[in-house]
């Protein structure tokens, strides 16, 4: 397989050939990820490594937050760690999750982790069909007026969820599940990358903790959502590869897009 075609960097004249792209995410747990089938398209060498790591706060620290969970009938998931930590938290708390709970996710494939926790098929689960949170919230506004949103969150981030469910004066409520920290990036940023994508403001946060006078030199920066994208510009840097845009719901979609472009 030949490798990625050129695309260039607006620094000067040079011309770059993306060969090496970091994602700031964990390694996915399958082979068929689509990122792999885009590292071989392109003849792409593809890194993973989540730039963030979450902690759970325990039983006493909810309980902190008065949060009822009996009294919601909806809520929302961005994430499997969300998932995962919700459980976690009735399980400690000794909660019973009302079968009638709806269930508003992501993405399909957060949508589908739930299979660990309930009967999927005998509960009302809804996800964005694209999995941009466009998607998400078109569907959420179809059910604002009826519902009380339980929308988990980390301790220091911001939720566009919440952000839409309060200015449509939906009734919800933001439950902090866990933390979020910065995680040890060294190893990584050793490499040289072309490409490095963020998914999360908390990501761009630590990279600058890692490299407090960290410099783009040419590196493409692609981020996804637009909380991450205004990190990523709110840092000085270049934001070349942004998700979602028109016809690239998906930073997958996305990436493809700029290395097509850029053949």
């Amino acid at each position: 397989m030949a490798k990625a075609e050129r695309a260039t960097k607006s620094n000067g004249k040079k011309e770059l050939k993306i060969s090496r792209v970091l994602i700031t995410q964990p390694r996915p747990l399958t082979d068929k990820s689509p990122y792999f089938d885009l590292a071989k398209k392109y003849g792409l060498e593809v890194d993973f490594h989540p730039f963030i790591k979450v902690e759970g706060i325990d039983g006493k620290e909810f309980r902190k937050q008065k949060v009822d969970i009996s009294e919601y009938t909806a809520i929302v998931f961005a994430s499997r760690k969300a998932i995962d930590h919700f459980f976690r938290i009735c399980e400690e708390l000794k909660i019973k999750v009302s079968q009638d709970m709806k269930y508003f996710c992501s993405t399909e494939a957060v949508a589908l982790y739930l299979q660990k926790f309930i009967l999927y098929r005998k509960r009302k689960v809804f996800f964005s069909a694209d999995g941009s949170t466009d998607g998400l919230l078109e569907v959420i506004a179809k059910h604002k007026n009826n519902e009380k949103f339980i929308v988990p969150t980390s301790d220091n981030g911001k939720n566009e969820i919440a952000q839409y469910l309060a200015d449509e004066g939906a009734n919800y409520t933001e439950a902090t599940l866990f933390r979020t920290l910065s995680n040890d990036i060294s190893p990584v940023m050793k490499n040289d990358y072309d490409v490095i994508v963020f998914y999360s403001p908390n990501s761009v946060q630590t990279l600058f903790d890692h490299d407090p006078s960290y410099k783009q030199n040419g590196t493409m920066i692609g981020g996804f959502g637009p909380t991450t994208s205004k990190a990523i510009e709110d840092a000085g840097l270049t934001l070349n590869i942004k998700a979602p845009a028109p016809n690239a719901p998906s930073m997958i979609a996305a990436l493809e897009m700029f290395l097509d472009v850029k053949k």
